[in-house]
């Protein structure tokens, strides 16, 4: 849907509070009488307005991988299960229930009656075949989709309001890839679009919100959907939504998003860092905060560029790393220094802090063995070539650049010369794929360890050319196995591998912190640590 004549500029809520065991913020009660929020009941009605830091350049829920567009996409389409947060435990939606085989190959989902798209066509189990059959075909922007959908053999529809997916090996992941936003199901009329206009013009979705208007890099703008009646069943209420019109607001300065929260320009905001947080504390904004499950923020080496298929040196790198100094000087207050590959919030977590210890000893030790001698100027020589690599980035969180760059004078101090490159979101994944780089700063949210395998299996995109070997195996095999204590055995096995064979630097935890005025009730993050607006109303 393109930009509509009329387009206003509303006010917007955000966000919710949910810290590792609880929301912080609830809604207050089910009323939507429209009466007043001097008594602490939801009130129907209203605009709000939030601002985020970054666009994708796409509207397509399957097909975004950036927050600040998530944000936004998420509320338009349902998926056929959600996760609670708290536990992990996926719970109905779409799908009012499911069963699933013994050996985790195949999932048959019972769909919910009388949902239907805002294009008024109904869901079906011949739409749920439809959105899946077209997921391979999404191409360079659909990988996350397309990995929760690897080695489907069938999805068949068993009568109009029943689906089974068949898979051709165990894929113990895929009930929770059905609550993510990636796999968030379509109106037939958008699947049957191309990837190209599903991103520039945005998809029909049964969500609780429709998009009105998409303009790039700078606003996206949201409407109640009318007669919505299948909201998650982990939501306060299960009629429509209570706002009227959410407005997101593309505002790449920090600074400029936190001024315009504390005099109600907007309400609420995005990617709050460190530099605005006492100026926002108090008075009619809340800070809140959630770590995101899912690959820390790290450096995504190129394991087949000449000099990282030396062990020596990732190792070298990933020990010449001061977590605990970028975490507290450059991030919000509260946030993790890197203690594994994955964030404490994912489920089969394990705490490798010993092995991420920060060691400047042991780098040049190591640095020394593989033969690289200082040279003149500082930076380490071997053969006549300087220990050099470039770290692409791109500019979609505040706290990126600085980051970087402290890093870069960490790893300078022991030799090691650091180019930063920055991109523009779009091109990130284009480069990606293509293999031209050294080492890529970045994250991936998602609330299940399968995330592991998504990134760094070579029998999958491997963006990160990891060579083949045990890594492999046991990545298939948590994937593989229906028992929960076997797969986290597994899960922890991958998680040590991948750290202690550095093929990735984990930093620092992705800590989600929003700004948001007192005056916005019922937001709660989801399990992803993103939110849903669909209880949110302001009063």
């Amino acid at each position: 849907m393109r930009a509509l004549p009329d387009f206003r500029t509303p006010r917007w809520a955000r966000l919710t509070a949910l810290l590792t065991t609880g929301v912080l913020l609830t809604a207050c009660g089910s009323g939507t009488d429209g009466s007043g929020a001097g008594d602490g009941r939801p009130r129907s009605g209203g605009s709000l307005t939030f601002a985020v830091g970054s666009d994708a350049g796409c509207v397509d829920p399957q097909q975004v991988g950036s927050n600040d567009t998530i944000y936004s996409v998420r509320q338009i389409v349902d998926s056929l299960t959600d996760q609670d947060p708290s536990t992990g435990k996926i719970v109905p939606w779409l799908a009012k229930s499911w069963d699933i085989s013994a050996d985790t190959t195949a999932f048959t989902f019972h769909l919910r009656p009388g949902v239907t798209f805002s294009d008024g066509s109904p869901l079906t189990a011949q739409v749920v075949k439809d959105n899946f059959d077209a997921v391979p075909k999404l191409g360079l922007l659909g990988t996350l989709a397309e990995g929760y959908l690897s080695g489907v053999e069938s999805t068949t529809v068993i009568d109009p309001l029943t689906v089974k997916v068949t898979f051709q090996q165990p894929n113990a992941q895929f009930l929770q890839a059905t609550s993510t936003h990636s796999l968030g199901i379509e109106s037939s009329a958008s699947v049957k679009k191309s990837p190209q206009q599903k991103c520039s013009d945005g998809v029909i979705g049964s969500g609780p919100f429709v998009l009105k208007q998409y303009v790039q890099n700078q606003s996206i703008t949201l409407t109640r959907r009318s007669g919505y009646a299948w909201g998650s069943s982990r939501w306060s209420t299960q009629g429509e939504a209570y706002l009227d019109q959410v407005v997101f607001k593309v505002v790449p300065e920090a600074g400029v998003r936190a001024g315009s929260l504390r005099s109600g320009q907007v309400d609420a905001i995005g990617s709050v860092g460190r530099a605005d947080e006492a100026a926002l504390k108090g008075g009619q904004v809340a800070l809140q905060r959630r770590a995101n499950p899912g690959i820390v923020f790290g450096l995504g080496f190129n394991n087949a560029r000449p000099i990282l298929k030396d062990a020596r040196v990732r190792r070298a790198i990933l020990s010449a790393v001061d977590r605990k100094q970028i975490a507290d000087t450059v991030f919000p207050t509260g946030t993790r220094a890197a203690t594994s590959v994955l964030a404490h919030t994912t489920p089969d977590y394990t705490d490798l802090a010993p092995d991420l210890a920060f060691d400047a000893a042991k780098t040049k030790s190591l640095l020394e063995g593989a033969g690289w001698r200082v040279g003149g100027d500082g930076i380490r020589v071997k053969d006549g070539q300087k220990l050099s690599l470039t770290i692409d980035w791109v500019p979609n969180a505040a706290t990126n650049q600085p980051a970087l760059e402290l890093i870069q004078q960490q790893l300078r101090s022991v030799g090691v010369q650091v180019t930063l490159k920055q991109l523009q979101l779009p091109q990130l994944s284009p480069i990606q794929q293509s293999g031209d780089y050294d080492a890529i700063w970045g994250n991936i949210t998602r609330a299940d360890p399968d995330i592991l395998r998504s990134s760094f299996s070579t029998k999958l995109a491997n963006f990160y050319r990891v060579p083949a070997g045990g890594l492999d195996t046991t990545l298939s095999a948590q994937a593989a196995t229906s028992d929960p204590a076997e797969r986290s055995r597994l899960v922890a096995q991958a998680q040590q591998s991948i750290v202690r064979d550095a093929y990735n630097v984990p930093v620092v935890e992705l800590q989600t912190q929003l700004g948001v005025s007192t005056k916005v009730h019922g937001l709660a993050f989801d399990a992803s640590s993103r939110i849903q607006l669909h209880d949110t109303w302001i009063g």
